[in-house]
């Protein structure tokens, strides 16, 4: 199984997939801590252990133009901290542009509220980026250039 996080300012998305790597569904929504308590990222290292997690996919916030800006740099320091929490799991980033988007017109087409979703629009995002990373297939090898993290 892999694990698909969605990583944001105030609350963390999580989704899994089924065993062979086809399907994501929407998990759970964690909620952020301080870097200091370290709580969030202790429940993600339970989840990795509690679904023998193989990979762990974190959205990388790119501008539409594909840009960095200050969310893929936070999502990058996020990153680089959840890495060493699961180790030895392999981390990748995605770029999750539009991911929060879809998950809102997906829970709006559920007949979900914008209140209604607020908890659970996290973890839909995360379900569609790590649907999109599944899609497009394995991860590149390690020593491949374009792969960052």
């Amino acid at each position: 199984m892999r694990l698909g996080v969605d990583v944001g300012s105030v609350r963390i998305g999580v989704a899994v997939s089924d065993p062979r790597g086809t399907v994501a569904v929407p998990l759970e929504t964690v909620a952020r801590a301080s870097r200091r308590s370290g709580a969030d990222l202790a429940r993600l290292r339970e989840l990795v252990q509690e679904y023998d997690a193989v990979e762990v996919v974190v959205g990388l916030p790119l501008s539409l133009s594909g840009a960095e800006g200050a969310a893929a740099e936070a999502a990058r320091a996020f990153a680089v901290r959840l890495a060493r929490a699961v180790a030895p799991v392999p981390l990748r980033m995605v770029d999750e542009r539009l991911s929060t988007v879809a998950a809102h017109r997906g829970l709006r087409a559920a007949g979900v509220t914008e209140r209604q979703g607020r908890g659970r629009v996290d973890a839909s995002a995360a379900a569609f980026l790590l649907q999109a990373a599944l899609d497009a297939g394995p991860a590149p090898a390690p020593d491949d250039p374009e792969v960052e993290a």
